[in-house]
């Protein structure tokens, strides 16, 4: 009975709601038992959603492209909001002001794909995440994190987020955001909605070279094609953690239907039978091995949510 009021609420403006909705559907490690409630908003209405569970107290949580998260086998209490439909992005009107003569900022809402943002960045000669290339998240995903790679992070290009706190819109810096490595200090309780990425003129040409070079670079030693979830471990200081779980000899170590890539250490991968327990369990194999081999703690890179 806790959710009638939401359900007609969705119902009535036409947002699509989903009863038990298997999580496996919308992770890139296709793992994760059910949802009670999944939630479909755009922009405008991802507001009086946030809006309705604070005053019925029904917990939520935001998901976009679930690629750097694993969901446990017993599902999610409450409420998942996706972010699929928030997923536009355009040149930032600059109106009469003239734009800093080498910037240019855009505006992406925070289900745009980080593909798609590469595409215009390409389309339109900019410059500044080259180095995010075929990382399969999403703009609201890759803020939280603070995603990079080969020296970039959108951290050093966001100019501003919008989110919702408490239900309420708030602009934040990108300056006041407290980027740091693979973290950022976004509320947790906040869903981010939009944010402004201010980028280099630069020529299409270099911008796609440089894209394609790092997209290659990752297809040879990444399991891109496979179901995982990216990097399972953050690099501790001066080390990858991919070097150190591989000379730990963990390479190719399984539990259940989850492996330890031989491409690419610091990836698991479900065999299409794993399950999050298997995936926990392996976690836990090789921290063991690494602290007892090195004396190193590895730190969990991938966000592990779910039912305890």
């Amino acid at each position: 009975m806790k959710y009638e009021g939401l359900k007609k609420f969705c119902i009535s403006e036409g947002i699509e709601i989903r009863l038990d909705e298997a999580m496996s559907r919308h992770t890139s490690l296709k793992i994760g038992g059910p949802a009670d409630i999944a939630i479909f908003p755009d922009e405008a209405q991802a507001a009086e959603i946030v809006r309705i569970l604070l005053h019925t107290g029904i917990p939520y949580i935001v998901v976009g492209n679930g690629t750097n998260v694993l969901v446990k086998d017993s599902g999610l209490e409450g409420v998942v909001i996706f972010t699929k439909k928030m997923n536009n992005i355009k040149k930032k009107d600059s109106g009469d002001r003239i734009q800093e003569a080498e910037r240019v900022n855009i505006i992406a809402q925070a289900g745009c794909s980080l593909l798609k943002t590469l595409n215009l960045c390409v389309k339109n000669g900019l410059s500044g995440m080259e180095g995010l290339a075929d990382i399969p998240g999403s703009i609201g995903g890759a803020i939280v994190s603070n995603a990079g790679s080969f020296g970039y992070e959108i951290g050093t290009v966001v100019e501003t987020v919008n989110l919702l706190v408490d239900g309420r819109i708030k602009t934040l810096l990108g300056s006041a955001i407290g980027f740091g490595y693979r973290r950022s200090k976004i509320p947790p309780d906040s869903i981010i909605l939009s944010a402004v990425i201010s980028l280099k003129k630069n020529d299409p040409f270099d911008v796609r070279s440089r894209i394609n070079k790092f997209a290659d670079k990752k297809k040879s030693c990444q399991p891109l094609s496979l179901h995982s979830a990216g990097c399972v471990f953050k690099n501790p200081e001066g080390m990858p953690a991919g070097k150190i779980i591989e000379e730990t000899g963990c390479k190719g170590l399984k539990a259940g239907g989850i492996e330890v890539s031989n491409l690419h250490a610091n990836f698991f991968i479900n065999d299409g039978g794993g399950t999050a327990d298997a995936f926990l369990r392996l976690m836990g194999i090789v921290c063991k091995r690494v602290e007892e081999r090195t004396g190193i703690i590895l730190e969990p890179e991938i966000e592990i949510i779910g039912r305890n």
